[in-house]
């Protein structure tokens, strides 16, 4: 059987959050917004939306050939998505394609092979993609206001109100963003584009990649503050333009609320449903709850306010791996902060290559892992522990150990 990715998957962990300007910081109605407040008030947008409903169009260029797709996206960030390709030329992604991602499950439809592939990751840890590649922007990108000017390239839609530009109508302000560094990598998040484009760098005609430059544009909707339109492109030494991605958000609805089984999904009557990954024992709301169904007792851990308890996996991997039960917690404003406790009957962590931190639990050392998710392990006899968040300015460093003890080796 042919399997293809249809969206590559998102890079896990969070990069911390950016606080919007004070009012008082804010430009004049004479001074266009610079770059930064603009992508600021962009995050801001993101951290609070509830749910997003568009067209999306992207078109991938290259100096031999262009390919365009058109697709129905809908989203509750950061965990359910919904896409389904409306118009494609690329063979690998017809129309009809559907992709309905939840917590838990993602389907994925193929019409071509008449397949439809149901893929369980209960205990897949939820990032916001979209800030993180805003943040990143912040980050690691020198930024210009363009504003409506249209220069270079990757022009505009038109001159709009106050000589924006305008993006389906609606007026927009544009940036352009250079990489710091000058290295190429081989692939670039989109983020009006909610995937990753990966730039064929082997089929790239030139002799030495030092040579070869990558420009972003982004395009942030003045009424909404949110990212509409984004113009990615490889060129040579002489500003040729070798590869080349646009993405475009039309009909734009941020909360207005979706229809009910917007995330649910039902195979066609006659496509093959290939099941991949383990099918949790089940999903819980309550510990109690999912104790039943859980071969050990499990600890009720004290978390600091605001978190609280979303829900409970219970997955068993046989004999070799035995039963993992996840707690996950969660900050209802900051949903894609998942905190979650991990009881497992396999260990899943090599002591040697983490740093060994002062606590430990009925004589057992808690060893420390730092990154994009910050986690704290421990063996218990029969059973291991993993506590992990992912890293961000909104827990301190020591806020882990502070969990922990109310765990130890219940």
């Amino acid at each position: 059987m042919r399997r293809r990715q249809f969206l590559a998957a998102g890079a896990a962990g969070l990069a911390g959050c950016v606080a919007v300007p004070d009012a008082d910081d804010s430009p004049s109605e004479d001074e266009p917004p610079s770059s930064e407040e603009l992508l600021q008030e962009a995050i801001h947008t993101r951290v609070g939306l509830r749910s997003l409903e568009a067209r999306r169009t992207m078109t991938m260029e290259t100096p031999a050939e262009t390919a365009e797709r058109t697709d129905r996206i809908v989203q509750e960030p950061p965990g359910k998505q919904r896409l389904e390709v409306l118009e494609s030329d690329d063979p690998d992604t017809p129309p009809g394609t559907v992709s309905v991602r939840s917590l838990s499950t993602t389907w994925e439809y193929y019409p071509d092979e008449g397949m439809v592939a149901k893929r369980h990751h209960p205990n897949r840890v939820v990032a916001d993609r979209t800030r993180l590649v805003l943040e990143d922007l912040l980050e690691d990108y020198d930024l210009e206001y363009v504003g409506g000017t249209g220069d270079g390239d990757d022009e505009g839609d038109g001159d709009g109100d106050a000589g924006l530009d305008t993006v389906d109508g609606r007026p927009a302000h544009r940036i352009d963003a250079t990489p710091e560094t000058a290295e190429i990598e081989r692939s670039i998040d989109l983020l009006v584009g909610e995937t990753i484009y990966r730039i064929p760098l082997e089929e790239t005609p030139v002799e030495d990649l030092e040579d070869v430059t990558v420009s972003r544009a982004i395009w942030i909707d003045d009424e909404h503050r949110y990212p509409v339109k984004e113009c990615n492109a490889v060129r040579n030494a002489d500003g040729e333009v070798l590869h080349r991605v646009t993405v475009t958000y039309e009909d734009l609805a941020i909360d207005a609320g979706l229809a009910p089984g917007t995330f649910s999904y039902e195979p066609p009557a006659d496509a093959e449903v290939v099941e991949i990954g383990t099918e949790p024992e089940g999903v819980f709301d309550s510990v109690a709850a999912a104790e039943a169904a859980a071969p050990y007792d499990l600890p009720d851990p004290d978390v600091p306010d605001p978190y609280a308890l979303d829900r409970v996996t219970v997955v068993d991997k046989g004999e070799e791996f035995g039963t993992t039960t996840t707690l996950w917690y969660v900050d209802p404003d900051r949903t894609e902060r998942d905190l979650f406790l991990a009881v497992r009957e396999q260990r899943r962590f090599d002591a040697d290559v983490l740093e060994e931190t002062d606590l430990e639990f009925e004589g057992n050392p808690v060893y420390r892992r730092d990154g994009r998710i910050e986690s704290l392990f421990w063996d218990c006899g029969d059973l291991n522990y993993e506590l992990s968040i992912p890293a961000g300015p909104e827990m301190e460093e020591d806020s882990l150990s502070e969990i922990a003890p109310s765990v130890g080796c219940s």
